[in-house]
């Protein structure tokens, strides 16, 4: 495995992208529910930023002591993360809405290439290739660090890239048919691609427990994640090029061109995409890092 200085220029790329997101996003969440309260009618309260002020000579309407009716105020609280999970090396961006919910948005990425193996007579040589981002909403129904994060994955570029080849005059199969590479320069050899979910956008649905942005004001957080990505059923497809002959070498025809061969290759690809077709529901195991800071200052409000 490696991390490019491409990978680190996506990552960078996406904090930035995603912190203008969540802050926008969280403006907008914040100014409609805004407009709502101060549509309703409710009796006068007495919000101070700071309960000092109250020991400094503020007074309260008919002598009733000032009670803390919330925490923190919305988009006062910024938290930046990392992550590892089946998606990659993660990192994350989390703003704070109100005492149940967070916005965040995550951005993974992974590279491997070298993957050797063998089957079927073919000789496979892989690389693959993982970039995503994705946008959830955490909410935390009670006052623990469980929560439920519904989301989308935006971006999937999560793809991987496979050359193919038969040792020259050994044999390789295809539905359960035997062919044997020619030798020289018609040995059988090819190229394959996999895509998950043709990098089509895809709902998350996860669960797990930690708050990016504790209520108790520690700075430092180990939230855990358990969940899905539901993207569409993964691709695959291979094309094959040179000449398959017989056990003797001596009749041999273009396995590109070649009827019989092929719709083997169409019924082989097809069993591999129905041996892959559980991927369509991507699993996501994280465990991380968190560091939260303030954006603003963030006092209690009382009534």
């Amino acid at each position: 495995m490696f991390i490019s200085l491409r990978s680190f220029a996506y990552l960078k790329m996406f904090a930035v992208s995603a912190t203008a997101m969540l802050i926008l996003a969280a403006s907008a969440v914040t100014a409609q529910s805004q407009a709502f309260s101060s549509s309703l009618s409710a009796p006068v309260t007495f919000v101070a930023s700071d309960p000092d002020a109250f020991a400094a000579g503020g007074s309260t309407r008919g002598g009733v002591p000032p009670t803390a009716v919330g925490g923190i105020r919305p988009l006062s609280r910024l938290a930046f993360g990392t992550d590892v999970s089946p998606l990659g090396a993660g990192i994350s961006a989390t703003t704070n809405i109100n005492q149940h919910l967070n916005l965040r948005a995550n951005g993974s990425y992974f590279s491997y290439s070298g993957a050797n193996f063998t089957t079927q007579g073919f000789n496979i040589t892989g690389k693959l290739n993982m970039q995503s981002a994705r946008a959830s909403v955490d909410y935390y129904p009670f006052h623990t660090g469980f929560r439920l994060s519904p989301g989308v994955m935006f971006h999937n570029d999560n793809q991987g890239t496979m050359n193919l080849a038969v040792t020259p005059g050994q044999a390789f199969t295809l539905n359960n048919q035997t062919y044997y590479s020619a030798t020289g320069a018609n040995a059988v050899k090819g190229v394959g691609t996999f895509g998950l979910g043709n990098g089509s956008p895809a709902f998350t649905m996860t669960t797990g427990w930690g708050n990016s942005i504790p209520k108790s004001g520690r700075r430092i957080s180990f939230p855990f994640e358990l969940g899905v990505a539901f993207t569409k059923t993964p691709t695959l497809n291979f094309n094959l090029t040179g000449d398959g002959c017989d056990k003797t070498g001596v009749y041999c025809v273009d396995v590109a061109t070649n009827p019989q061969i092929q719709q083997n290759i169409a019924i082989q690809v097809a069993k591999y995409r129905s041996d892959i077709e559980p991927l369509k529901t991507y699993p996501i195991a994280s465990f991380g890092v968190v560091y939260n800071f303030n954006t603003r200052r963030s006092g209690a409000r009382y009534r």
